[in-house]
C-alpha cells in the first residue's frame, strides 16, 4: 500500500502533537534515564598500554559510556579530541565527562581570565563530546585560609559560566579531605557546595573516597538533594595499605561495608544523579578488567 507524502506528513505531525499531550512526568522519566558507565582510571594500566585494544573490551563487556582520567597535551591517551570521538563512535561508545584537575595556575588573576591551557581543556571537551568538564581535585594552596578558598569557588562558578558557553558544566568530583578539613569552622565540602552556583557547577559524588574521612554518602544526599548529578559508584574493604594513606581500598561493587544500592536509589530519587560512573582503583589480586566486568554485571543485575 502507497503512502502519499502529504498522510505521512500529518501522520507524523499527529505523533509530535500526542507527544506533547503526554504527561509531563512520562516525558522527564525518559530524559532523565540513568547513564552508566566507567571511570577509566579503573583500568589505567590497560589505557596506557593499549587504548583501543582496552575500549573494545569494555564495549564487548556491554559498556556504553566512558569517563577519562587521561587529558594532557591536547590529546585523550594519545589521541586528538576528534581522533578519540570517533575512536569511541567506532565501538559505540561516547564519553559524556571527563577529569581534568583545574590548577590554581589555570586563572590569570592579573588579567582576570582563564589561561589558553584551560582554554583548550574546555574546547576540547566540547569537541570530543562531554557535557561535563570535572576537577577532580582542589590545590593544597587554596584550602589553607577561607578568603583564597572562596576566591577559588567565584573561579569554579566563572569556569561553569565559560564551559556554558561551549553547552557543558563544570563539576567538581570530591576525595577524602573535603570532610576531614575544615576552614572557618567548616568542613571544606559543605564550603564548596554553599559557594558555588548549581546551575554552573555540577557535583560529582565519590561515594568511596569520603567513608574513611568521615563521610556518609546517604546522609550528604539528604542534606543537599538535587546537588549530585553525577556519582563515581565505589565500595570499599578494609586494608594494610589502604588508598590516599587510610586504612580502606575499593572492591567489586556489593563486597564491602558501603551500603551501595542504597546510595545509588537514594541518588536517583532525590540526589538528582542521572550519571552513574563505576570506579575500582583496588583489585586484590583479580585482573582490573575482570573486576570491572564483574562491576557491570552488578550493577544491572541492581537494575541500571
Amino acid at each position: 500500500m502507497q503512502i502519499s507524502r502529504r498522510n505521512f506528513l500529518l501522520k507524523g505531525s499527529l505523533a509530535i502533537a500526542g507527544t506533547a499531550l503526554l504527561p509531563k512526568s512520562l516525558l522527564a522519566a525518559a530524559a532523565s534515564k540513568p547513564v552508566l558507565g566507567i571511570q577509566l582510571y579503573s583500568i589505567r594500566e590497560d589505557m596506557k598500554k593499549d587504548p583501543a585494544g582496552t575500549l573494545k573490551q569494555l564495549a564487548a563487556m556491554g559498556y556504553k559510556y566512558v569517563e577519562h582520567a587521561g587529558y594532557s597535551n591536547r590529546k585523550f591517551y594519545g589521541y586528538s579530541a576528534t581522533e578519540f570521538k570517533k575512536r569511541l563512535s567506532d565501538l559505540g561508545l561516547s564519553m559524556p565527562s571527563g577529569h581534568t584537575v583545574m590548577r590554581k595556575e589555570h586563572w590569570d588573576t592579573t588579567k582576570k581570565d582563564f589561561t589558553d591551557e584551560w582554554k583548550y581543556t574546555v574546547e576540547d571537551a566540547a569537541t570530543v563530546g562531554q557535557h561535563f568538564v570535572i576537577s577532580p581535585w582542589l590545590d593544597e594552596s587554596l584550602r589553607k585560609n577561607y578568603d583564597d578558598f572562596k576566591a577559588y569557588m567565584d573561579v569554579f562558578n566563572k569556569s561553569g559560566a565559560l564551559c556554558k558557553r561551549s553547552g557543558m558544566k563544570f563539576g567538581y568530583h570530591n576525595h577524602d579531605f573535603e570532610f576531614s578539613q575544615q576552614l572557618n569552622g567548616q568542613k571544606i565540602f559543605d564550603l564548596i557546595l554553599t559557594n558555588t552556583d548549581p546551575a554552573l557547577v555540577a557535583q560529582q559524588l565519590d561515594i568511596g573516597n569520603m567513608y574513611h574521612a568521615g563521610g556518609i554518602a546517604l546522609d550528604i544526599i539528604k542534606k543537599y538533594p538535587g546537588r549530585f548529578e553525577l556519582m563515581h559508584v565505589k565500595d570499599e574493604i578494609k586494608s594494610a595499605k589502604g588508598e590516599m594513606g587510610s586504612s580502606y581500598e575499593s572492591t567489586v561493587l556489593g563486597k564491602g561495608v558501603i551500603p551501595v544500592k542504597d546510595v545509588i536509589d537514594l541518588g536517583k530519587q532525590s540526589g538528582g544523579t542521572r550519571y552513574f560512573i563505576i570506579e575500582q582503583e583496588s583489585y586484590q589480586g583479580q585482573a582490573p578488567l575482570d573486576a570491572v566486568k564483574i562491576d557491570l554485571q552488578v550493577m544491572k543485575k541492581w537494575g541500571y
